[in-house]
């Protein structure tokens, strides 16, 4: 069915109205219309569609089996497109765009690039939620999320921003640089992960360590891990890209690397959801493009 071939707005309107307020007075009320101009509406709208959509049989009218299918595909139809206006619209321009990242990658890529982005658009209020947790994107809430993995998040947008393999290092004096070490060889030492994940213990399941470290595990936000790898308080996974200065000034010392070659190709993410995005948020997506160099 082609959409001039639809039930006229105003009986769709009519009809939805009374799904959601469960009678003819309020559904008028919430319109502004009698309860008269409603009844009329929907009846017009089942003999359009040849279909009964209301049981009036008893004291109370209900929908019939077809009227509560019919009911929730409006309920959707009308839901997406309010929600395209609220993003199109001025007022929703104005309102602060809601970035979720974890405090590790904030700390080490976007922090140091953020003084670039507000010279440049000092009208574009920004509001950073530092976080390991997946975050949902929701008109209203979250507008863009910052993620590390392979890039599969089934109904949303997603464009690769900093391509990183995941490497397991440590402050280059504490473990001895001896030859063909393995993992199980690292468990005498201190061990790191980030708050909110399980990153380190992954690692060491997936290389057939069921052992614990003797000294435990200790999870602390993203950015403050970062801080104790490079003072050489423990062994830790993150990935490369966050690091790589530490690694070339040699306070850093890669221990492991993750195999590129069996591996869909990892790194940080700028995630949306799919449609239509509000100005600020096309802004700080072109920018964030920009500065990857993607």
């Amino acid at each position: 069915m082609g959409w001039r071939s639809l039930p006229p707005m105003t009986a769709l309107r009519a009809f939805l109205a009374f799904h959601e307020t469960g009678n003819m007075s309020a559904a008028g009320r919430s319109l502004n219309v009698s309860h008269a101009a409603i009844s009329q509406q929907i009846k017009a709208l089942e003999a359009e569609l040849g279909l009964t959509l209301l049981d009036r049989r008893g004291r109370q009218t209900h929908l019939t089996a077809a009227g509560q299918q019919l009911a929730e595909a409006t309920a959707r139809g009308f839901g997406e497109m309010e929600r395209v206006v609220e993003e199109l619209t001025a007022g929703d321009s104005t309102r602060p765009l809601q970035i979720s990242v974890t405090p590790s990658f904030a700390a080490a890529w976007l922090m140091p690039r953020l003084a670039d982005f507000r010279s440049k658009h000092p009208d574009v209020a920004l509001m950073i939620d530092p976080s390991a947790d997946l975050k949902p994107l929701e008109p209203g809430g979250i507008d863009v999320a910052l993620r590390y993995g392979d890039g599969i998040w089934p109904g949303l947008a997603v464009r690769l921003l900093v391509p990183s393999p995941v490497v397991l290092v440590a402050a280059s004096d504490l473990v001895p640089k001896t030859p063909d070490l393995l993992p199980e060889d690292l468990l005498g030492l201190p061990w790191l992960q980030e708050l909110g994940t399980h990153e380190a213990s992954k690692w060491l399941r997936q290389r057939g360590v069921m052992s614990d470290p003797a000294l435990g595990m200790s999870s602390m936000p993203g950015n403050l891990m970062l801080e104790a790898l490079r003072m050489g308080q423990g062994v830790g996974v993150c990935a490369r890209a966050l690091i790589e200065p530490d690694i070339q000034a040699g306070r850093l010392r890669v221990l492991f690397e993750e195999d590129k070659s069996t591996e869909r190709a990892k790194g940080y993410h700028m995630v949306t959801r799919p449609g239509v995005q509000r100005p600020p948020l096309k802004i700080f997506a072109n920018w964030l493009v920009r500065q990857s160099g993607q």
